[in-house]
């Protein structure tokens, strides 16, 4: 058998159907994908490799895959900390949109979210914001993966001064992006039911169906977002996307934080996904997701850091964990939510939400290779009785030692091999003493 990579001496998590973790294994690459996963052979000369890595005894698993984020919020990473979600976003968020960012800082603050991913073990993510050529422009270098939202309201936006021209714009952005690469993959992202009338609601997801890609929403975030949608138009925001027509398998709804059983029934007869943003939620206080009840309903949910202006961070190994602790302190259950559970959203769950399932998410022959090799050898990683515990309970995005994407290694010895960081780094330091001075 002849391979481009071969990366033995791993304990691999394989994330497939029956869950297969070899303790002893090995994993090669040929072409940009797996080729073969499973126990180390005595001899590994039969592999004929071109590249042999040794993992050190290192857990090999999927690269991670982000369900929910707008990347070139990191510009505004800690500007408007400890607010609630209306006062952080009309008073801090919108403004700062509107004045800074542009073509220019939205490449370079989606640069910066891709070297910040990438280095904590985040292969693909599922974005949504303005200028979103240029932020796709920004993944593909990265050599990421990406399924990237044109982000639409009913109001003037960065790259978008006149709203009547929003869904037009973003059916644009759709045709130069479709069919372009295999890493990026056009989507559509209504912010919610509360910036975008039902027309701009239903032209949207017209354009989404007609083009075969990914509708994105924020619904059910507050308290008050579900109450005045009721006052509104007499229907939950579930209720109410449901109505107009927009809920279906090529759908995916983030937060979901305000939902009843009548919601929950709709997005699982509908086929719609979930993204569960917990970090994000907590911090702005909008409350906690019933995540164990859409699980139970057989939702597939995947996971979301959200923007950094919401999170601060990007490191999804402590959006798992924070995830599993929140889930069983809300239901006093240290049962639910177990690792297990959580890596698989994480990972294949994401995969699912987000229409890659067949491509990432496990580590099988046939799929891409995107994949995560963990340094093991750490004092915080030892004694490991159980890999994926550790992987959700104990390992952070700092233990990250190499990363692939589509056979490209991205990552190597925790140093970025794609892009130049210092560059990036000068950049948004330049951008946030603008940012800065104008705030204050």
């Amino acid at each position: 058998m002849y391979l481009d990579q071969l990366i033995f001496n791993a304990i691999i998590v394989t994330v497939n159907d029956r869950f297969d973790i070899f303790d002893d294994g090995a994993l090669g690459i040929k072409d940009g994908r797996i080729a073969y996963v499973g126990e180390k052979p005595s001899n590994i000369s039969f592999f004929n490799a071109t590249e042999i890595i040794d993992a050190r005894g290192g857990v090999v698993l999927p690269g991670l895959i982000n369900t929910h984020t707008h990347l070139p919020m990191t510009l505004f990473r800690g500007l408007a900390d400890d607010l609630p979600l209306d006062q952080w976003l009309n008073e801090y968020i919108f403004p700062s949109e509107a004045n800074h960012i542009s073509s220019e800082t939205a490449y370079w603050g989606a640069l910066l979210a891709c070297a910040e991913m990438m280095l904590s073990g985040t292969t693909t993510c599922c974005d949504g914001y303005f200028y979103e050529s240029q932020v796709a422009a920004a993944v593909f270098q990265s050599g990421m993966r990406g399924v990237l939202g044109h982000g639409i309201v009913d109001f003037p936006a960065p790259g978008v001064p006149d709203p009547l021209k929003n869904v037009q714009t973003a059916d644009q952005y759709i045709k130069k992006w479709d069919g372009k690469t295999e890493f990026i993959k056009p989507s559509i992202f209504c912010h919610s039911p509360y910036t975008c009338s039902k027309d701009t609601l239903k032209n949207a997801k017209a354009v989404a169906q007609q083009t075969g890609v990914l509708f994105q929403i924020h619904a059910s975030e507050t308290r008050q977002e579900v109450e005045t949608c009721i006052k509104r138009h007499g229907f939950s925001p579930i209720g109410y996307l449901n109505y107009i027509g927009v809920l279906d398998n090529q759908t995916l709804l983030a937060h979901c934080v305000w939902i009843d059983d009548a919601d929950l029934d709709i997005i699982a007869k509908t086929g719609a996904f979930v993204s569960h943003v917990p970090e994000s939620n907590m911090k702005l206080g909008s409350g906690t997701a019933p995540v164990n009840q859409m699980i139970s309903a057989n939702i597939p949910v995947g996971l979301g850091t959200d923007g950094c202006a919401s999170n601060n961070t990007l490191d999804m190994f402590r959006t798992m964990n924070v995830t599993a602790k929140l889930h069983k302190v809300c239901n006093l259950d240290p049962t639910v939510m177990n690792a297990k559970t959580i890596l698989k959203m994480a990972t294949i769950n994401g995969a699912a939400a987000i229409g890659l399932k067949s491509e990432i998410g496990s580590l099988e022959i046939g799929k891409a290779a995107d994949i995560l090799i963990i340094d093991k050898r750490k004092p915080h990683l030892v004694p490991m009785y159980s890999p994926v515990s550790h992987l959700v309970y104990a390992v952070s995005g700092a233990d990250v030692r190499h990363v692939f994407i589509g056979g490209q290694q991205v990552v190597k010895d925790r140093n970025l091999l794609t892009l130049d960081l210092d560059e990036i780094i000068e950049k948004i330091i330049a951008f946030a003493g603008v940012i800065s001075h104008d705030t204050n």
